[in-house]
């Protein structure tokens, strides 16, 4: 690419955060940064730097030494609205959570994308092709349900099997979590060592088990609060949001599910979301995504269609930006009627894009310690039961998802319903496996003619 392709890249990845994301999260969480200029030798140099850091799974990825432009972001692992406290220590915790509801669309071709949600349903793909050794207990679902004890039990599982959806720093130092794809072992003891100044600063508690299972309780407690707090006053934009009570609120994979069938109990609470905290700004955004890559895909060929005739009209379609707020303006027609238009079915592929960015991106919560008597209302805080935190919380990874991704994203999702059906409810189902070994050499492929 040239360095003004770069430079085009780069403004557009700073408008869709300021003109587009803030207008789903609000002022205070999300930091869409700004593009310098730098020397092309700090550039080598830098490069030179950091490639012996680098994941190897990042290795195959070049860092730009040519264009002389960057993004200056914030480091999300410091808090980010109060200063004072810059000199004590910070803990922060990133959370991936993925996709917080079950599809509603009545394109959907397959049950069992209205019962199991599309996590629980890929770490079993995700385990047979080698990327995880096992799968994970933890169920977006369960975290997005505001009941307290379903999302202790998802941080829980989050901590127990953290993936590459849970990182714990310790003042900028990654302490707790993968580093790469690599297998992970969570130690909670070791855990608990870097933890226990900031829970329990006068080194009263015991060491021991005891110790271990209390401080993690207090750091579950406290992701928690900090998960259903506002910090932001600023309601999303003008954007009328999707009923949340669309589909049903549980999933039958979740681990927490199942135990509460297995004690006889069928009634899965879910105590709902506040209005203004992260997890309810961030599964409105997601909840864009109203006809599932199902129903998207078929509008998705239609604007390919269109612009087979009409290359020209990639630009004034803004598919590759620019992303002010005239393409904002656009997202906010929540309509599902079809009325067979190139117009309606951009606008929701435009969606699905804006639902898959907010389905992928992180959470930060960055928290210090807060003496009593710095405490005001000005500062938001969460109290423990030895000690009190000012917390900040960001989200990152908020890049718009490439347009031209839909088709892989259309046979992903075919490749984890077919394999979910096929390996792990067959199993619990002897007929249906018996079913799949009838079928199994009873392929039907049609060629073109």
């Amino acid at each position: 690419q040239t360095s003004e392709e770069i430079l085009h890249h780069l403004q557009n990845i700073v408008d869709f955060g300021k003109h587009v994301m803030k207008q789903f999260f609000g002022e205070n969480y999300v930091h869409h940064g700004e593009i310098i200029q730098l020397p092309l030798d700090f550039v080598r140099q830098l490069c030179l730097k950091i490639q012996p850091e680098r994941p190897e799974s990042r290795c195959d990825k070049d860092m730009d030494t040519l264009s002389g432009y960057a993004m200056c972001l914030p480091n999300l692992t410091r808090l980010q609205t109060y200063r004072f406290v810059e000199h004590r220590p910070i803990l922060c915790i990133e959370i991936k959570p993925k996709c917080g509801f079950i599809p509603f669309s009545s394109h959907v071709s397959q049950e069992i994308k209205h019962k199991v949600c599309r996590y629980c349903m890929h770490q079993h793909l995700k385990v047979a092709n080698g990327k995880w050794k096992r799968p994970s207990k933890y169920c977006p679902l369960d975290l997005f349900s505001g009941n307290k004890q379903r999302m202790h039990f998802a941080l829980k599982s989050l901590l127990q099997e953290a993936q590459n959806n849970l990182k714990i720093f310790k003042n900028g130092e990654l302490i707790y979590g993968c580093k790469d794809d690599q297998d992970f072992a969570c130690d909670w003891n070791e855990l608990a060592r870097h933890l226990k100044p900031f829970f329990f600063p006068s080194n009263g508690l015991v060491s021991g088990p005891h110790c271990t299972r209390t401080i993690v309780k207090e750091l579950i407690h406290v992701i928690t609060m900090t998960l259903l707090s506002s910090t932001d006053a600023c309601r999303a934009g003008d954007m009328k949001t999707v009923p949340i009570s669309q589909g049903r609120s549980y999933c039958e994979a979740s681990a927490f599910n199942k135990e509460l069938v297995r004690n006889g109990k069928h009634k899965l609470e879910s105590s709902g979301l506040p209005r203004g905290c992260i997890l309810y700004k961030t599964l409105q955004a997601q909840m864009l995504d109203m006809l599932d890559i199902e129903g998207l895909y078929p509008l998705y060929s239609r604007v390919e269609q269109y612009l087979e005739e009409f290359p020209e009209e990639r630009s004034t379609l803004q598919i590759d930006g620019p992303y002010n707020e005239a393409f904002y303006e656009k997202l906010l027609d929540l309509s599902t009627e079809d009325d067979g238009t190139v117009a309606f079915a951009l606008t929701k592929v435009q969606q699905y894009r804006i639902a898959m960015t907010a389905k992928d991106c992180s959470i930060m919560i960055a928290l210090s310690p807060c003496l009593q008597d710095e405490c005001s209302e000005q500062r938001p805080v969460v109290l423990t039961s030895k000690s009190r935190f000012t917390f900040s919380v960001s989200v990152l990874d908020l890049d718009l998802k490439p347009y031209e991704s839909i088709p892989h994203q259309y046979k992903l999702d075919g490749k984890i319903v077919n394999y979910y059906l096929k390996n792990v409810q067959a199993k619990d189902n002897p007929v249906m496996s018996n079913r799949f070994k009838e079928n199994e050499d009873c392929t039907l492929v049609l060629h073109k003619v």
